[in-house]
């Protein structure tokens, strides 16, 4: 299983990014995607996932209305569309997908929001 993060980078507040995670190794089709954030000495937390069909979402309180998840199942990818970005949104932003009862983790992109 690899899971592959892009898209982060510096960001005015205000501002839009859009995060892709491509996935290979199992049947992408099949499984719940997530993505999660850690900013600097805080938990890692959960910040959205989206049922294999695509068809249920979940959004923390702090992200509703701002961020939205997706995925394109033909192209292994999982999405994650962020506008109205607020400083307290800086992190690094990692996808998880969970197979065969095990976590697994890309590398993480990181986001700053700052002006």
């Amino acid at each position: 299983v690899q899971l592959v993060e892009s898209g982060g980078g510096l960001v005015q507040p205000g501002g839009s990014l859009r995060l892709s995670c491509t996935a290979s190794g199992f049947t992408f089709s099949s499984y719940v995607m997530s993505w999660y954030r850690q900013a600097p000495g805080k938990e890692r937390e959960l910040v959205a996932s989206i049922t294999s069909t695509g068809s249920t979402t979940h959004y923390a309180d702090s992200v509703k209305g701002r961020f939205t998840i997706s995925r394109d199942n033909a192209k292994n990818t999982v999405y994650l569309q962020m506008n109205s970005l607020k400083p307290e949104d800086t992190a690094v932003y990692y996808c998880k997908a969970i197979v065969g009862a095990t976590n697994y983790w890309g590398q993480g992109t990181q986001v700053t929001v700052s002006s």
